[in-house]
């Protein structure tokens, strides 16, 4: 049975290497991007919860994306070797990051909008009160997805010697063991409530975002003459670099969500699918550091002339 899923695996060697070539490039971004930050941390006093948010969501990606490099291998046959620990661990942390990366992504475009919010708007009272809700914050959406996600130390484990029509297969190593119906249902039930949430949030957070850019766009073509053209501050490239992430996170999420839902009716596991699959999975994790790193003008400086010398 095995055998025969490696054979299919080794006949997709293009889809294959495309998914090594992005959990790679991803870990190297995500890992250039954090240690930006904490130099710019170990420089800084106070480090902004902008900031602070930025490093955590590159931490989470290039953890999330670290554990993507054992489960690929093992996706692909290249490995068989894992115990039933390390399958409950692989998986929940991986899990666990692909749930924290959406609320980080929600957190960042919450506290750009705060930000950028004039003063005589009701987002202004939260400016000087982010710095303490956001540990709060933080610490209650680490604890909530901890155990949401608990339901992968319990259904995911070892692939057994035995045959069982029950197992769906994971990796080459890993199987998912069916759990009850009311189980099922309820962390389903919690994690399509955060998703829509949290999603919700995102579109009404960049949705404000676009009527302030809006309005001091109009506001400065009064204050210049059509012939001047100011620059814009760092706030703005700020902002429009955020609403570009939460654009592309949407599309990967509601692709990914369709994708997960065509397969189970007409792919069944087919390999090919999986791969587009780890392809799309891993699209925000990867292209996400570039993005973020564009509007972060001194390491764009910083790598330009590194890489001249």
């Amino acid at each position: 049975m095995k055998m025969i899923k490696k054979r299919k695996f080794s006949s997709y060697t293009g889809v294959r290497n495309i998914v090594f070539s992005e959990v790679s490039i991803g870990i190297v971004a995500n890992t250039v991007l954090l240690l930006f930050h904490i130099l710019t941390f170990l420089l800084k006093h106070r480090p902004k919860p902008l900031d602070l948010t930025i490093s955590q969501l590159a931490l989470i990606h290039l953890v999330m994306l670290g554990t993507m490099g054992f489960i690929a291998p093992d996706t692909f046959g290249f490995e068989d070797w894992w115990s039933d620990l390390m399958c409950k661990l692989v998986f929940y942390v991986n899990r666990l990051m692909r749930a924290l990366s959406l609320c980080t992504t929600c957190l960042l475009s919450v506290l750009q909008a705060i930000m950028l919010s004039p003063r005589n708007s009701c987002l202004a009272i939260f400016k000087h009160k982010s710095t303490h809700y956001y540990p709060c914050c933080l610490g209650f959406l680490w604890v909530f997805n901890m155990l949401l996600n608990t339901r992968f130390l319990v259904s995911i484990g070892a692939t057994p010697n035995v045959t069982s029509h029950s197992l769906m297969f994971v990796t080459e190593s890993c199987s998912q063991w069916p759990i009850s119906y009311l189980f099922r249902y309820m962390f389903f039930s919690l994690a399509n409530v955060q998703d829509v949430s949290f999603i919700g949030l995102m579109a009404l957070s960049s949705g404000y975002m676009v009527s302030l850019l809006s309005r001091y766009k109009r506001l400065l073509q009064h204050l210049h003459s059509t012939n001047l053209s100011p620059k814009s501050s760092p706030e703005d490239r700020a902002t429009r670099t955020i609403l570009v992430l939460m654009g592309f996170f949407t599309f990967m999420y509601f692709l990914d969500c369709v994708i997960f839902s065509v397969s189970g009716i007409l792919w069944k596991n087919d390999p090919i699918h999986l791969c587009v699959h780890m392809i799309v999975d891993n699209g925000y994790a990867a292209i996400c550091p570039f993005v973020l790193m564009s509007n972060e003008r001194r390491m764009m400086r910083c790598l330009i002339s590194r890489w001249k010398r």
